[in-house]
């Protein structure tokens, strides 16, 4: 019950503030597909995000984006028992087109990706390492307006990771896709 008010309380709250917003809120389900090491290795949690529209007119709004995302990797082997956790960091520049329940959208961004081990790899404590990867993001989707306020949404992630000189730079470890499946509110 506390947890509903809280959150009824904080959008009621966010609309009063935001008269004529162009702000929007969304979470999303990530799905991570393909040949590549995150698809192969890592479980969904969550992704959530904003957009910020600056931009507004008939045809299309171009605007701000950012998402944070969680993906899991549990190791468990005789000489491996490790846990990885993924957050992922995507700010982006999008346009998206208004029509009428549907809208498509494209953005530009860049993805960091930042991993965190606790546990022990071949009897060498891993525990409180990370390691960071980052690389330019192109983000397509598609949203559509269940309510006025309240939308439904499809977007895909193409991730293409700048990997050090450590790592060979094959497709599948630098080619990451996502696939986000969520819901989100539009503030007016």
């Amino acid at each position: 019950m506390k947890i509903k008010f809280l959150v009824l309380t904080t959008l009621f709250s966010l609309n009063l503030f935001s008269q004529n917003s162009k702000l929007s809120v969304e979470l999303n389900y990530p799905i991570p597909f393909d040949n590549n090491f995150i698809a192969e290795n890592y479980k969904s949690i969550v992704d959530v995000g904003v957009k910020y529209r600056f931009i507004n007119s008939k045809v299309i709004n171009v605007g701000v984006a950012f998402n944070a995302g969680v993906l899991y990797f549990d190791n468990k082997s005789y000489f491996q028992d490790y846990k990885v956790t993924n957050y992922m960091l995507q700010p982006k520049i999008f346009g998206e087109f208004n029509i009428q329940k549907f809208q498509p959208f494209i953005g530009i961004g860049y993805t960091s990706m930042i991993f965190n081990y606790k546990g022990s790899n071949n009897g060498f404590d891993i525990s409180n390492e990370s390691d960071t990867q980052s690389g330019i993001d192109f983000n397509i989707g598609l949203k559509y307006k269940v309510l006025k306020n309240v939308f439904v949404q499809i977007q895909y992630d193409y991730i293409v990771l700048n990997v050090g000189d450590e790592i060979p730079r094959t497709k599948y470890n630098t080619n990451v896709n996502l696939l986000k499946i969520g819901l989100g509110y539009q503030f007016y």
